[in-house]
């Protein structure tokens, strides 16, 4: 499992000859442009290519008239450590979700840890490690943000300002330790939030042993950032709580590959009723008893676009832009100053749709031609995905 945390540069990175762009952004979801310039990993210049410094670079990319979209991102997954899940005992897990199209992941908690300590020093150990490993080792390139405690009784205000003070920037899903009263979980997502961490609450019945129901008035109690898996981890909530939930609170609504797929669909349809798709952000809640879904966030895609008759360059926000937005992270976005995180997609051969956002609201997901992370070319054509029309190909790199 060789180590994929490269340090090295990028250089000048020219890709020509887009057919698609999509933004991430879900304001202006598709840009009217056919090139993208990065400079060691970041990207310089977005547009036309007569309008652009394309000379010398270190590697161009022919696009060949097909789609480059922010790489996706996974809201929630729940890792251990290097690219192994002992949830399902599979080895490169990581690796074949990048195949997919995910540049980066978001932990929810290394719940799956055996033996994962409970106790307050524990879990802040456990916390710290996590993160310092997965930032010091990315899988296949893909950047893990992890380091996600899951709270437990007894934590107090100084417990936080440590994990913090330390680098740790989010909390693992309140719910699947001891706290789950909203009153408690209140009081430890406001010092959370005081020192700058993220909180994500598991929300419907209870997914693994030791974990319970959170019902709707346990998430509104609580007010976390992020309302997890809004459409159940497995078990859902009803619609009628779940539309509640959009209305009542003005958190991220979270929805997952690992849920209720009706309630998803319900869920996403109510963002866009209330005027707030921004809200909308995806994860696959993996690896799970369903086992590992490498293409789990382009099926979510595919799923509510097609089912949910929501336009696919939209839905596509949902897994890029409004993640990196809700999470504060620099990817995500196709514009100047982000990293340089794309996949390359076309519509899968023989699809019936005639372009790719076509094939995709039909409910066919596209296949990947290209993965780059940071400007580096991760994979070529996916050996997950259905095989793509048309592929980049690389022209000159020196």
């Amino acid at each position: 499992m060789a180590d994929a945390a490269s340090n090295g540069k990028s250089g000048k990175v020219v890709i020509r000859n887009i057919g698609l762009l999509l933004s991430g952004d879900i304001d202006k979801p598709i840009l009217d442009a056919d090139t993208i310039v990065v400079f060691d990993g970041v990207i310089v210049g977005v547009g036309r290519s007569a309008d652009l410094d394309t000379d010398e670079p270190d590697l161009l990319i022919d696009a060949r008239q097909t789609c480059v979209c922010p790489g996706l991102i996974d809201s929630h997954v729940h890792p251990v450590f290097g690219d192994w899940t002992p949830r399902q005992n599979q080895l490169g897990w990581i690796e074949s979700t990048m195949n997919g199209g995910v540049t980066t992941m978001i932990s929810a908690g290394e719940v799956h840890l055996p033996g994962r300590p409970k106790d307050i020093v524990g879990l802040k150990a456990l916390a710290i490690t996590a993160q310092r490993a997965f930032d010091n080792f990315r899988p296949g390139g893909v950047k893990v943000l992890a380091g996600a405690p899951i709270i437990e009784k007894g934590m107090v205000e100084s417990d936080f300002q440590e994990l913090a003070a330390a680098g740790v920037g989010l909390l693992g899903e309140i719910g699947l330790g001891s706290v789950k009263a909203g009153n408690e979980a209140a009081q430890m997502v406001k010092w959370a939030r005081k020192h700058g961490i993220q909180s994500t609450i598991h929300t419907g019945g209870p997914s693994i042993p030791g974990s319970g129901l959170i019902d709707k008035d346990v998430v509104l109690e609580a007010d976390a950032d992020i309302i997890g898996h809004i459409n159940g981890g497995h078990t859902s909530l009803s619609e009628q709580h779940v539309c509640e939930l959009c209305e009542k609170s003005s958190r991220a609504i979270e929805i997952v590959h690992n849920g209720n797929e009706k309630v998803a669909i319900a869920a996403a349809q109510a963002a866009l009723q209330l005027k707030c798709p921004h809200r909308v952000i995806l994860g696959t809640d993996g690896p799970a008893g369903s086992g590992v879904q490498p293409l789990g966030i382009l099926r979510m895609i595919s799923l509510l676009s097609s089912l949910g008759n929501i336009p696919a360059e939209l839905v596509f926000c949902f897994a890029t832009g409004n993640t990196a937005n809700i999470r504060n992270l620099n990817c995500g976005l196709i514009e100047v100053g982000r990293d340089a995180d794309f996949v390359f997609m076309d519509r899968a051969q023989h699809t019936s749709g005639a372009t790719l956002l076509e094939s995709v609201q039909m409910g066919d997901i596209p296949g990947v031609g290209m993965v780059m992370i940071d400007g580096l070319v991760r994979c070529g054509r996916s050996r997950n995905t259905p095989p793509a029309t048309e592929i980049p190909v690389v022209v000159g790199a020196r």
